[in-house]
């Protein structure tokens, strides 16, 4: 059943047939050649989506789309400028750093990459930057939205491994900041190297102003993730009040949303919230199946058995997670590999939450990674540019994102000490 169901997988894969469909096929035919009542693949495919946690994600989908289209990515990107703008290469640490801002309440790299590369890329252009430059880093820096909470792959991750959400949002903050300043370092370094963004500052609104324009949309990241953590509310409940304050700010306060736009706005979440549950409806049932042959002891033996330390283990983990990554959709992949994977980590004394980091942080990087790096794609049709013109320039985003990741594998304290400082681990 496993063979098939692999092999059934990995021809879908090669096909380009969507990940969700291949998934699903390969575990209704691994349910026929074992004989297994059919009405098993209903049963698991529901219980797969009926968790009350994964609620939060089409309220986080709505949230992010809601600030997209009311306008206050345009305020955030002022409002980034008006801190980093006024230094050579600021424009591009701007990008950096409103992705950061917008991506802890949207929960989404994909949100992020159209709601800021839609303003970002051309200004980038205009100033002077190379069109593949410009996109690849839109993309690598909208990477962020599923690191920094709140993240859907956290979400997820935490309902597949059977772990606090809450402990997962309070952990992706250190690993974020990582991210975000070693890129912002980076492409200052770059422009200076190179003689880039001279006149970054041109236009350059001041702090107070910029701070004031943005002030309601600065404070839902306040609002929702002091929430969390302050006990108000659950992740989930958390998705709902970002949806309402989203679309009081959005209609009410800026004016910029309109009933035309809102059904827009409305229509887009429910078809970005179908595909994700239908992956996830098929990812439980792959899941299942895989489990139920032994597949995840297996894997565990042989690590255990071929893993002489926690060091090796996570070093392997990387390599494994950085290949599949490249190929499978994130959701899939940690709904699929958190319950086989989370075990083995623990044996080898791994925090849970800690390699939870690990594995969203690392197949977050298949998100700007060929051939399947949906940040590509959507970066790339913002730039207006073919994806062949982009890969050059990705190459040292990609090394930065994985010395950072380096640094979340075997420096644990980075992911693990607000943990403990808010919930006393």
């Amino acid at each position: 059943m496993t063979t098939v169901m692999l092999t059934t997988m990995a021809i879908g894969f090669a096909l380009c047939v969507p990940i969700a469909v291949a998934i699903g096929l390969g575990a209704v035919l691994g349910i026929q050649v074992a004989g297994i009542n059919m009405l098993l693949a209903v049963k698991e495919m529901y219980a797969a989506i009926n968790k009350f946690p994964l609620a939060a994600i089409p309220f986080f989908i709505l949230a992010g789309n809601l600030m997209e289209a009311g306008g206050i990515s345009e305020r955030l990107v002022a409002f980034a400028k008006s801190i980093v703008g006024n230094v050579q290469g600021g424009l591009p640490m701007t990008c950096v750093l409103t992705c950061m801002i917008f991506a802890a309440v949207s929960g989404s790299s994909i949100a992020t990459t159209f709601a800021v590369g839609s303003i970002l890329i051309p200004a980038l252009i205009k100033n002077g930057y190379p069109t593949p430059y410009a996109a690849a880093l839109q993309a690598t820096s909208a990477e962020l939205g599923v690191i920094v909470p709140p993240s859907i792959p956290m979400i997820l991750f935490g309902v597949s491994a059977e772990v606090s959400i809450g402990e997962l949002f309070i952990a992706g903050i250190g690993p974020g900041i990582l991210i975000a300043g070693a890129l912002m370092l980076y492409v200052y370094l770059y422009c200076k190297i190179k003689g880039l963004g001279k006149h970054d500052g041109d236009g350059r609104m001041g702090l107070l102003r910029a701070t004031w324009r943005a002030g309601w949309a600065l404070l839902m990241p306040v609002i929702i993730l002091g929430g969390i953590y302050g006990g108000v509310f659950t992740p989930t409940e958390a998705a709902a009040v970002a949806v309402f304050y989203a679309l009081v700010v959005g209609m009410l306060i800026y004016r910029t949303i309109r009933y035309k736009e809102l059904v827009q706005v409305l229509r887009k979440s429910v078809i970005s919230s179908t595909v994700i549950m239908f992956i996830i409806a098929n990812a439980g049932l792959f899941a299942f199946l895989i489990t139920r042959a032994g597949v995840p002891d297996a894997i565990g033996y042989w690590l255990e058995a071929n893993m002489s330390s926690p060091a090796m283990f996570l070093i392997g983990t990387n390599l494994a997670l950085f290949i599949i990554g490249m190929f499978i959709e994130t959701s899939a992949a940690v709904i699929v590999l958190a319950p086989i994977l989370t075990p083995v980590a623990m044996h080898f004394g791994v925090d849970p939450i800690h390699f939870g980091m690990i594995m969203v942080v690392n197949l977050a990087l298949g998100m700007i990674t060929p051939p399947f790096g949906v940040n590509l794609f959507a970066a790339c049709s913002v730039a207006k540019l073919p994806l062949d013109k982009i890969v050059p320039n990705l190459l040292q985003f990609v090394l930065v994102i994985v010395f950072c990741l380096a640094v979340i594998t075997y420096f644990p304290p980075l992911s693990l000490t607000l943990r403990d400082l808010a919930y006393g681990h």
